[in-house]
């Protein structure tokens, strides 16, 4: 049957520092294990005062120290902005820590502005060396030959599974190209899922690590006891599409009782647009949203990003998240038998 996963933002709030953020994530994460989600990740930002996961690495070794069986990694690293032998040498060390664990995702944006990229030491060409890129950094991963030169120590050996990334057509070819699992952005980036999805099954080329396609996708889900209460909780994340089109990434911010005089018609249709897959709303609107993206998709997996300002608040969404995706599950299952 289809996972649940986390994609955690880290997020720091206007009540919460970076310390608080990474304690709050690992919280998450020990209580989704207990749930029953299959991983949890996080993701490279740089520049912005609201995301405390710029230290990917550090953040998930942090992370998996509280958990025990809950697959943990990044969702994703933006490769361009690294040399391979580095995000080896880091995602190598979490493996040999956290064996069997380690999930490394990979994305081609630099996952930041143009200023900061230039901070980085970086070029935004780099990503034009994205696919030799990725298979350098696999075989970092794989055992080391008598005559290799250059090891990514501890990296040889671990080879940890390696994903695509993307929220275009462009990471489904190459995914299918590399035969490596294939997770789209549909959680801000919604318009091509369907047709990145077809792309990659299509094209698909079995690889080592992957006998045949495998798809997680994307997907905002806000759950709440009432319905009215996961729309007012939703409006954090909608401010904070609305500030980004403002070009102000500040701290996540509380919900408030009526969006509509937060945000211009314009603005609004513009954060709507990114939002356009959202599940919003009770156990039973949740669970009914859950099985319609399933059954569009045929997803292998779902990755849920539940960004939420309270942290109680936010575990209770995943709770019933959870318990809906487990419904359906059950549902599934009987109408097979039957």
């Amino acid at each position: 049957m289809p996972s649940l996963s986390i994609l955690d933002l880290v997020r720091v709030t206007q009540n919460t520092d970076a310390r608080g953020a990474f304690d709050n994530a690992r919280d998450l994460a020990a209580h989704a294990e207990r749930w029953g989600y299959r991983r949890f990740w996080v993701a490279e930002h740089h520049n912005m005062p609201g995301v405390a996961s710029a230290a990917t690495a550090v953040v998930l070794n942090h992370i998996a120290a509280g958990t025990r069986t809950i697959r943990v990694g990044a969702g994703g690293i933006m490769l361009p902005n690294h040399a391979p032998i580095i995000i080896a040498e880091q995602f190598g060390t979490l493996a040999r820590l956290h064996p069997g664990r380690i999930d490394l995702g990979l994305g081609r944006a630099p996952g930041t502005d143009q200023l900061t990229v230039r901070a980085l030491r970086r070029t935004l060409q780099s990503s034009d060396n994205f696919p030799q890129d990725v298979l350098e950094l696999q075989a970092f991963f794989a055992p080391a030959g008598p005559n290799q030169n250059v090891q990514a120590v501890p990296a040889a050996g671990t080879e940890v599974p390696l994903w695509i990334l993307g929220s275009s057509t462009y990471g489904a070819q190459l995914a299918a190209a590399l035969g490596l699992p294939y997770a789209f952005a549909s959680h801000f980036a919604p318009d091509q899922l369907l047709q990145a999805l077809d792309i990659y099954r299509s094209r698909f080329e079995p690889s080592e690590q992957l006998a045949k396609p495998y798809v997680m996708v994307g997907v905002n889900v806000i759950a709440a006891d009432t319905g009215h209460e996961a729309k007012r909780l939703a409006t954090t994340q909608q401010m904070s599409f609305t500030n980004m089109f403002r070009g102000k990434r500040g701290l996540s911010q509380p919900p408030i009782d009526d969006i509509e005089t937060y945000w211009s018609p314009t603005e609004k249709a513009q954060a709507m647009q990114m939002l356009a897959r959202s599940i919003v709303g009770s156990q039973d609107t949740v669970r009914a949203g859950l099985a319609g993206l399933f059954a569009e998709t045929a997803a292998d997996e779902l990755m849920v990003v539940s960004d939420i300002y309270d942290h109680g608040a936010r575990l209770h969404s995943y709770d019933l998240i959870a318990a809906a995706h487990a419904e359906h599950e059950s549902a599934s299952m009987t109408a097979v038998v039957a």
